[in-house]
């Protein structure tokens, strides 16, 4: 039985203090095709418990699942071995339990697990201070645009065209209601960054800069020279990390003078799981610590001397001066965020540095295996365990193709980028830990099959 506690009286009054006609009118930015006009007409309107549990059982066995197949699968979410002590440690009642910690003096837990998280985070990214984690790596990266414009008091964003074009679609949406200018394009199949291009659009309107590190296609570039460029037109770096592993074996985007470094923590501690709930990486340079977005943890003495966590900065909507506040976004990824502490912990600098290793060198082995291929040719000069290919043919259809044969052969940038014919051909793989020399071979010996 539904709950509906709001009389007709109720909805009406709360429509016209809003200025609405209908209910009808909150949906107008909806695309009309995307909207239902009624029931979805496949599913009945009641059915037992008992009768969609095997509904669905049987709709869930279709699934191919990652670990039963080769799985070459990257562009923002990774597949990594997480050990079993994570998912043990993070189902604690003292931790799934927690929510946030408004009230420090019986949070202390949770709020000690987030000073040591955002403590891992900025010596990953190689920034001065990290927050409490955001929501995932796309919204992190507007919030760091939003930073930007606050900061600089300027509204142009230079996009790298080597950025996800899910994070800039995610840039676009909320660009809309800021007025933000967004400076984007599509990439080019060659192994150079678009780093000149960058450069030379900084002028005296741009915030900021975005690139992503390693990019789109697994190409990795010195950002130095960017950052300097940027910072001689007064403009901000912002670094986009979807691969955190890669930090590992790679120089830290801090460490290059980026001013603000944001990105996916997925990759640690937190399994595929269909898209999310994933974990949003925020890092920038102390100067700029009280325009950061989300919340900050701190170390302190309580009245007795003894160390206790506070929650020292939380520049958020639902707290005082909200009209003020630096971010709409509310929360943190508490339990991902523990989850991927938990997971670095475990392997700590040395142990993360061994897994980059194995990573890059399977990564290699695939790249080199599957050049052997004919008509294939691989984009990249280097990168780290995700490069891109070029096949004789459209990539969508080879994709399908290989995934008939229980093959899940890489991500087609036709699909990332439709309607750009030049990246039709484009297949992006990527190879982590997880991936076995024999699932290498499988990839090539059967590419082979497909494209003869």
């Amino acid at each position: 039985m539904r709950y509906l506690p709001l009389t007709q009286t109720d909805r009406q009054s709360m429509l016209a203090t809003i200025g609405a006609a209908s209910i009808d009118d909150l949906f107008v930015d909806v695309p009309e095709a995307a909207r239902l006009d009624g029931p979805i007409h496949d599913l009945p309107m009641h059915a037992s418990e008992l009768a969609v549990e095997r509904h669905l059982s049987a709709l869930a066995r279709k699934n191919t699942v990652a670990g039963e197949v080769p799985f070459f699968l990257g562009c923002g979410a990774y597949r990594h071995h997480v050990p079993a002590s994570v998912d043990h440690l993070i189902q604690r009642g003292e931790f799934l339990t927690a929510y946030t910690p408004y009230q420090p003096e019986i949070a202390q837990g949770t709020l000690q697990m987030l000073f040591e998280f955002q403590s891992q985070v900025a010596r990953l990214l190689g920034t001065d201070v990290a927050n409490a984690s955001m929501y995932d790596g796309s919204t992190a990266c507007w919030e760091a645009i939003g930073m930007a414009r606050r900061i600089t008091k300027r509204g142009k964003a230079i996009l790298s065209s080597g950025l996800h074009p899910h994070y800039v679609s995610v840039a676009r949406t909320m660009a809309k209601y800021t007025g933000d200018l967004l400076d984007t394009a599509a990439p080019s199949l060659t192994a150079e960054t678009d780093i000149d291009r960058l450069i030379a659009g900084i002028d005296g309107d741009t915030s900021c800069v975005v690139v992503q590190y390693p990019d789109i296609l697994g190409r990795i570039a010195d950002l130095k020279p960017l950052a300097d460029a940027c910072h001689a037109k007064k403009a901000l770096l912002i670094a986009v990390v979807t691969e955190p592993v890669a930090l590992g074996a790679i120089k830290a985007p801090g460490e290059m003078d980026a001013d603000i470094v944001v990105g996916e923590g997925q990759s640690i501690g937190v399994g595929l799981q269909f898209g999310g709930p994933y974990v949003g990486l925020f890092g920038c340079k102390e100067k700029y610590l009280r325009q950061m977005p989300g919340r900050l943890c701190g170390e302190t003495l309580d009245a007795n001397g003894k160390r206790g966590f506070v929650l020292t900065l939380s520049t958020r909507e639902q707290h005082i001066r909200r009209e003020k506040a630096t971010s709409n976004i509310c929360t943190n990824s508490g339990l991902c965020a523990l989850a991927f502490s938990i997971h670095m912990t475990l392997l700590g600098e040395a142990g993360l540095r061994r897994l980059a290793g194995v990573n890059h060198a399977l990564a290699v082995a695939a790249a080199d295996r599957l050049a052997q291929v004919p008509g294939v040719s691989v984009v990249n000069d280097g990168f780290f365990n995700e490069f891109t290919l070029m096949l004789p043919r459209e990539s969508r259809q080879v994709v399908r193709t290989l995934a008939d044969r229980r093959i899940l052969a890489g991500v087609s940038l036709g699909r990332l980028y439709p309607g750009e014919a030049a990246l039709d051909h484009g297949l992006v793989v990527a190879v982590t830990e997880t991936t076995s020399r024999d699932d290498i071979e499988t990839l090539a010996t059967t590419l082979e099959e497909v494209l003869a």
